[in-house]
């Protein structure tokens, strides 16, 4: 699952689920995510930077629930912010990478989760 509303980042995370044979779905609000998330994914992609969400509180939210706790929670964010990266590590982040990171690794991480 995906939190995000960025075009590039859902055409570039939408098109590497495809080739690593992994269903996709992309959620733009924090009730969505906390609803979907008890599907139990293998991995929730959230935008750091997303405007639409608190972030970090979604983080919380999904580590404080027992049901959705062991989630692999993956927030990506600017290179250059360096609180936020550390606050998202605090609030229970499994990974935080600046966007090039992930954009370069994003095929490597999605077949992580689709073996």
């Amino acid at each position: 699952m995906a939190v995000l509303d960025d075009l590039f980042f859902t055409v570039k995370i939408n098109e590497s689920a495809k080739r690593a044979g992994l269903p996709i779905e992309f959620v733009k609000s924090e009730i969505d995510a906390l609803l979907r998330a008890k599907t139990h994914p293998a991995l929730i992609i959230i935008d750091l930077n997303f405007q639409g969400i608190d972030a970090l509180k979604l983080v919380v939210d999904l580590k404080a629930d027992e049901d959705t706790k062991s989630i692999n929670l993956l927030g990506y964010l600017s290179h250059v912010q360096g609180e936020l990266k550390l606050k998202a590590q605090e609030a229970g982040c499994n990974m935080v990478l600046p966007r090039s990171a992930f954009s370069q690794s994003l095929m490597q991480i999605l077949m992580r989760y689709a073996g």
